[in-house]
């Protein structure tokens, strides 16, 4: 059994009594180094691209501090990697594998986007 708690929904929270029947462990996001080196890794992009997406990860994950609910997931930062490896630019990889991925609100687009051309060449 899996669970992530506040995903979807509040109603969905287990008993008590359920919840003691399970063990549970809790990770997050890897750092930027190692999430780097598994964006390489699974893209096949280079290093310093792979950085650069990995930094585009975290910053964006940051927005949850403003709330946007949701972070950019290391599967689309790898998309986006092999969209560029497949001679797809830099910037509209990260649209079609992170901006317009990850929301549909154009004001969070936007901020994610203002990222994007922070990070990327």
């Amino acid at each position: 059994m899996s669970y992530n708690p506040g995903y979807q929904s509040v109603l969905k929270d287990l008993k008590p009594s359920t919840r003691q029947r399970f063990v549970s462990l809790s990770f997050d996001y890897p750092d930027p180094e190692r999430e780097s080196i598994i964006i390489a890794h699974e893209s096949g992009v280079d290093a310093a691209t792979a950085e650069s997406l990995a930094v585009i990860g975290e910053k964006v994950r940051n927005l949850k501090e403003h709330g946007f609910e949701e972070g950019v997931s290391t599967r689309l930062l790898i998309y986006t990697g092999a969209l560029i490896g497949q001679d797809i630019s830099p910037r509209r990889a990260a649209d079609i594998a992170i901006v317009n991925a990850v929301s549909d609100d154009p004001t969070v687009q936007a901020a994610i986007g203002d990222i994007v051309d922070a990070v990327l060449p």
